[in-house]
């Protein structure tokens, strides 16, 4: 055989040995970038000043200054956390499947079912155009509605991205809030529908399907293909959510530069009783991902929007996704997908008023 014709069934040592060395790095790569990820947090709101007041010379007491600043200053902040955070959360995910979580709530009783689903659609991908294949997979296998519709709550309401985006915007004490009080939204209307035995809704053929037998594999997975899964979830997520992180800081930076306070004050302040279920009315039939509408929050909450308000239409928006319930029409009867709509907006609103209350 040719050096030639070996060459193309085989590869050579030193692209095996490359191979390898490109792997290595990669392993070790994440470690080597703390500090840096570090420093840049640490040093982005003095180097956004000395480019913002020294570089560009811009007045400090100008809206158009308030405005630029804080797109400059937010944009790579949320960026670099969010980089960080789905990394980890990729390696993370690596040990979840879809099919795993459905074996892990088969058989389960309905309370202990609605929190087990509630937290490992956290931790489980998710996205609406899996909510067909997730919703007959639970139901065929038995599990409860109420179970399932707590997974397909938890799911898109607290994921990397809104709990990454609530840290960086307001601090530690929001997101654990925000996830918190998500869960609990999730335990709750999954064990509302639970409770009032809504089978008769979802579609005939769903139940005639037999779901196939999944093996999950036994061995166990390298380290280093997880750490390859935290790479790939952050060019999957990042890559996808940057344009709306940027675009939900730019009306953000609008509403915080030019909108007066005691506008939002009065609007979707303490005081105006009605704003809670005018917030999950406007946030309801609305669609965007928590990448674009959080910064739209920080900016209001900074206006004198309240806290309370502020949560229940960022949950209404995130939470009740009109593509999704699109989707799941083509498995649930109308009747369904509005009880469901008004179970968690009633959950929302009672998480609304309750911290309007107590903030």
């Amino acid at each position: 055989m040719s050096e030639c014709c070996a060459n193309k069934g085989e590869p050579s040592l030193v692209t095996i040995g490359s191979n390898k060395r490109n792997s290595k790095t990669r392993l070790w790569l994440p470690l080597l970038l703390i500090p840096v990820f570090v420093l840049l947090y640490i040093y982005l709101e003095r180097g956004t000043d000395y480019l913002v007041y020294s570089l560009l010379s811009m007045d400090r007491n100008s809206h158009l200054t308030e405005a630029v600043r804080f797109f400059i200053f937010e944009v790579p902040k949320v960026l670099l956390l969010l980089t960080a955070i789905v990394f980890v959360v990729g390696i993370i995910r690596s040990y979840f499947s879809p099919e795993k979580t459905r074996r892990a709530l088969e058989g389960k009783p309905l309370f202990l079912g609605n929190i087990m689903a509630s937290a490992l659609g956290i931790v489980t991908p998710f996205c609406s155009c899996s909510a067909i294949p997730l919703f007959i997979g639970f139901v065929e296998s038995g599990i409860p509605l109420g179970v399932t519709f707590s997974f397909l709550i938890a799911a898109p309401m607290i994921n990397e991205v809104a709990l990454v985006l609530l840290f960086g915007l307001f601090g530690w004490k929001t997101a654990f809030l925000y996830a918190s009080t998500g869960l609990l939204i999730a335990i709750s209307a999954g064990w509302v529908i639970g409770k009032l035995k809504l089978e008769r809704f979802v579609e005939a053929w769903v139940y005639e399907i037999k779901a196939a037998e999944l093996k999950i594999a036994e061995s166990e997975t390298p380290f280093s293909e997880r750490i390859e899964a935290g790479y790939t979830a952050v060019a999957d997520i990042v890559s996808k959510v940057w344009i709306y992180i940027a675009i939900g800081i730019a009306v953000g930076a609008g509403v915080h530069g030019y909108v007066p306070e005691n506008f939002m004050a009065s609007l979707m302040g303490k005081s105006a009783w009605w704003s809670v279920p005018l917030a999950v009315l406007i946030g309801v039939p609305l669609y965007s991902n928590a990448a674009g509408i959080i910064p739209i929050v920080q900016a209001l909450l900074e206006k004198g929007a309240s806290l309370g308000t502020s949560l229940a239409f960022m949950m209404s928006v995130i939470g009740l996704s009109f593509p999704e319930m699109i989707i799941l029409k083509k498995v649930i009867k109308l009747p369904l997908i509005l009880i469901f709509i008004g179970v968690v907006a009633s959950g929302i609103m009672v998480v609304g008023f309750l911290f309007n209350l107590i903030y």
